[in-house]
């Protein structure tokens, strides 16, 4: 069943990954110096907020 989820997901769980490491490589470069910004004050919360687009982006890529 494990293994099924997976092969169904493959893309989703990719781009997830890839826009993870692009929202933490953009706190890590850009990021919000005064702490006043929801998303980009944190590590944790631009990571979050990128893995969540890219697998976003990834399931509506796959209803296509």
């Amino acid at each position: 069943m494990i293994k099924r989820i997976y092969q169904s997901n493959k893309r989703s769980l990719a781009l997830s990954l890839i826009f993870g490491l692009a929202g933490w490589l953009y706190w890590y470069f850009i990021g919000c110096g005064s702490g006043t910004c929801a998303i980009t004050s944190s590590p944790v919360n631009s990571t979050l907020y990128g893995c969540t687009m890219g697998f976003i982006i990834g399931i509506q890529n796959n209803q296509k």
